[in-house]
Order: C-alpha cells, then structure tokens, then sequence
C-alpha cells in the first residue's frame, strides 16, 4: 500500500507558478527541498530567499539565469538538452547568499536546502559533469554525479540524477541512510523526482508518451515505519526521511528517470549507505555481467524530438 504521506503525484504538490514545491513546510520535512517549472517564451520566476543553497538543474530545454551575490551581478547560460534522456546538462550551483532569475523555454528543477554556510556559486558544464555507468546486467544504470561530494563544494546538498533504461532495475539492492555510524553510514533525507518516456530502442507501434510509467519502492527500518510501493511517471515525487528505498524500475516499453536530492543534520557532507542484509549479495553478481551496452544515453544517441 502506498504510504500518502510520503508519495505525491504530479501535481498534488504545486503552488503558485510552480508545478511541485517540497521545502521545510512540508509536513515531517526539514533538510531538502525540490521546485520544478516550465516556462513559455518571456516568462521568468525569481528565486529571491537567501540561507539557502541551490542547485538549477535543466531537465528540458536550456535557461538564462541572472544572480546577485555581495552585490555583484553574474548572467549564466545554462545550455540544457531536449530530455532528461538526452545525457548531463549544464547546472548552476547558487550558494546561501545569492539570489537569481531564471528565464527560458522548457522545464526546470531547483534542488535546495536550508543553510547560512555560503560556499562558491559555480556554473557546471554538461562536459564536466561525472558521469557513472553503475551496476551490470538488468541493474545497469547512468548516474550524472554533478552535486555529490567528490564534484562539488557544497555545504549540505547531495544531488545527482539517474538514467534506468527500459526492464532495468535501479536504487537497487535496497538500501537505507538514515543512522548515523561514522565511516559506513549517514543521515540523510531524499527526494525522488521521477521522469519516464517511451524507450528510445522503440517498437512499431507509436508510444504514447503521458502513458510511460516506472515503478518505485520504499520499506520500514529500525528508524521508521514507511511503505511506498507505486506506479511512478512524469511529475511524481517520492520522499524518503528514513527506511530501506529501492527498487526503482523501468517497466519495458519505458525509460525512467530520476533526480535525487540530499541532505542531512549531520557534521559532515556525505553519501554513505546500508544495503538491507538480505539483498546485499546482489552486488557480488555483477561482477560476472557486462553494463548495459544500451548506455551511455546521450544527445547524440537520441532518437527523441522536442522537450515535451
């Protein structure tokens, strides 16, 4: 059964000119947040609180963004992609003291968390984005590792955004962080924002694109009880504040995306996680299996038209 205080369908979570707000007035949330936009020609919306950092993540279409910080103003051309199928994009990294514009035509996320720790702003191209083929076999999977630790000085968030190709299996074996045991686990809330579409290996029959859909997982562990268990597509959204998450699936016929955000209430920046016991030999078998000769997804690779 799905746990409805922790899943949102798209929409469920909008406000204002915003399709999805997650942020510290959300019920039983306190360290992440996560706002996505679509913009026409001409429109804009202004991110103006500061004491928090941010990510701006294209999801489709490319954005101008204009931001202030200690007086000084900086324009940032965030050359995006058609899809979030289409390889990394161009991100912005905002630090605690800035505030910005964001102009553009297509979709956008804004990926925060609450801090007064000001580390630099930095414009990350798409060509310098890490980007990780994890997993083999049916559990291969593209990791795009622009905001985890080992790419950015940041002061709290830990953002990256995966790629699950059509029947793959991904947040897999199931996993949790949400104790704090030096050097082997930490806390940390997550935010799950899916995408899918039809399977770039496509088929003879024309997908319909609002019908793609994934599945996505969630369990109780010794810090809460929680019970995601549902039917994922475009727009949903899925928070994780404690428990065992995992599997993310990619139903065939559909390619799944999602981008994940992090942040936690400890000392340190870090990204360390407890495979649930009982799966944890899983990993052991890719060593006999290839990655997925399906990726690396990219924009050159793609047989996509449009954002939409």
């Amino acid at each position: 059964m799905t746990d409805q205080r922790w899943f949102y369908s798209r929409g469920e979570l909008a406000r204002g000119p915003w399709q999805s707000v997650v942020d510290p007035s959300t019920a039983g949330w306190a360290h992440t947040g996560i706002r996505v936009a679509e913009l026409a020609a001409g429109e804009s919306l202004e991110l103006d609180e500061t004491a928090i950092e941010r990510i701006i993540v294209p999801l489709a279409g490319s954005f101008e963004v204009s931001y202030v910080e200690a007086g000084s103003r900086t324009e940032v051309t965030l050359v995006g992609r058609s899809s979030v199928f289409d390889g990394p994009t161009d991100v912005l990294y905002l630090s605690s003291a800035a505030t910005a514009t964001v102009r553009g035509v297509g979709r956008f996320a804004v990926t925060t968390s609450p801090t007064t720790d000001v580390r630099p702003s930095r414009h990350i191209a798409a060509s310098e984005t890490p980007v990780e083929l994890r997993g083999a076999g049916a559990s291969s999977r593209q990791v795009h590792n622009f905001g985890t630790p080992q790419a950015l000085d940041a002061a709290r968030l830990i953002v990256c955004e995966v790629i699950t190709p059509s029947q793959n299996w991904s947040s897999y074996p199931p996993h949790k962080h949400d104790e704090n045991v030096p050097g082997h686990e930490s806390r940390l809330e997550e935010i799950y924002y899916f995408e899918s579409a039809p399977t770039r290996s496509g088929g003879s029959a024309a997908p319909e694109p609002a019908a793609s859909f994934g599945m996505f997982s969630t369990y109780s562990s010794p810090a809460g009880e929680i019970d995601i268990n549902a039917r994922v597509q475009t727009g949903d959204i899925a928070l994780v504040p404690f428990g065992y998450h995992g599997p993310a699936v990619a139903a065939p016929g559909y390619d799944l995306y999602y981008l994940n955000v992090m942040a936690g209430p400890d000392a340190e920046r870090a990204w360390l996680i407890s495979d649930d016991p009982a799966h944890a030999w899983v990993r052991d078998s890719w060593n006999n299996q290839h990655v997925d000769n399906r990726l690396p997804y990219t924009t050159s690779t793609s047989t996509r038209k449009g954002w939409h």
